[in-house]
């Protein structure tokens, strides 16, 4: 079962609330805190977008549209949450929200702030993340980006920006960020304000639908980086029981995210069917590229990896070390101390042929039976800056 309801039986108001306080404690927020021991009896994911109204989910939907949730028996809570960026963090700090899929930067964050959070399934292996710019104002040099201004929706974002500059050279102290709110950053830069937005794979597509055609630098061409993860609470790992439901879920997502590489078609009905507005913002060929980017994002290279979800551990530490040399965070982080490798296991311990035969056995609708795949990806990326 799926709920879409706010955690805990809270007001819209009060999730808010929780979300502009920063550190918040479960006593402050009524007991209503999961500080017990005893298994989840729902367990509440939360988003860092502020909506779920995208295709970048698609695991969890096609996971679910495949009963692979139900059959697990994980009950699972889904929530928008804030647009804030660091909602994603301090709800699962505080007991609000079990998982929570942050950004790299936003996790960094978290682990500054004192949150004891840790990473149990990388969702994003290749860097998610890139620049739009008008079309014939981009460039592939970032230092060019020294004196200019980058629009953000949320101020939290500039954790995302700052080290994907730094690695390329660019003295960050040059580059002026101006939040420009969400969801219109994106109709701020095709206005003529800064010079440059945050983007990221997926969003680039759904941009296109609704007439914002920039040029990028990619991120996942261009940047040593990596994207989103899932963390939970630390603690959370180390009690039998949650570590077993944990397991579980990250093995419906998996596979999920399995049948969705095996049919991107069928991800894309799932999420249409789950969000009628998802369906008529994009369309199918939009929906197809927008899901092809994502794909390329999750997947990353699996011949150098264990499975969905694995950690390159040498990569984050190359990350943190970053964010460390940025004064992003105060104190060097081990990223053996905040980020595991645990549940990957038994998260990629399925039936892989059962779940390609079950994704290739999706009925499409006509629409998106028609789309040539194929020629999708050939124009996976025809928009980044030659």
């Amino acid at each position: 079962m799926v709920r879409l309801a706010l955690p805990g039986g809270m007001s819209r108001r009060t999730f808010l609330q929780v979300s502009a306080a920063g550190v918040v404690t479960a006593t402050a927020l009524g007991g209503i805190g999961r500080a017990s021991a005893a298994p989840y009896s729902k367990f509440t994911w939360i988003s860092p977008r502020g909506t779920l109204e995208v295709l970048d989910d698609f695991g969890f939907w096609m996971g679910k549209k495949l009963g692979y949730f139900d059959d697990l028996g994980v009950e699972v809570d889904m929530q928008p949450g804030p647009s804030d960026g660091t909602a994603t963090v301090k709800f699962v700090d505080v007991g609000q929200a079990d998982m929570g899929f942050p950004s790299p930067g936003i996790f960094s964050f978290a682990l500054e702030n004192g949150m004891k959070l840790k990473s149990a399934f990388h969702w994003g292996a290749l860097d998610t993340f890139s620049l739009a710019f008008r079309k014939g104002e981009g460039t592939n040099d970032l230092k060019q980006l020294e004196g200019k201004t980058i629009l953000l929706g949320s101020a939290a974002w500039q954790s995302i920006v700052d080290p994907m500059l730094a690695v390329h050279g660019v003295d960050i102290t040059k580059v002026k960020y101006v939040e420009a709110g969400w969801p219109t950053w994106g109709t701020a830069l095709a206005a003529g304000q800064g010079d440059a937005a945050l983007a990221w794979e997926g969003l680039r597509a759904e941009w296109i639908s609704t007439g914002l055609d920039f040029e990028y630098w990619l991120g996942v061409q261009r940047s040593p980086l990596f994207a989103n993860t899932y963390v939970v609470r630390a603690a959370d790992l180390e009690d039998p029981d949650k570590k077993a439901f944990l397991d579980k879920y990250l093995r419906a997502w998996s596979m999920g995210l399995e049948a969705s590489y095996q049919n991107p078609m069928a991800a894309v009905h799932a999420v249409f069917e789950q969000f009628p507005s998802v369906a008529a913002a994009n369309g199918p060929e939009q929906g197809a590229m927008s899901m092809l980017q994502n794909l390329n994002v999750v997947r990353g290279d699996m011949s150098k990896r264990a499975g969905w979800g694995h950690h390159d551990m040498a990569a984050w530490q190359t990350f943190f070390d970053k964010v460390h040399e940025l004064g992003q965070v105060k104190a060097p982080i081990k990223a053996e101390d905040v980020v595991t490798n645990d549940c990957i296991a038994a998260a990629n311990d399925f039936d892989h042929e059962k779940v390609k035969a079950d994704a290739l056995a999706v009925e499409l609708p006509a629409d998106l039976a028609a789309v040539d795949i194929e020629a999708v990806k050939a124009k996976l990326f025809d928009q980044a800056i030659a």
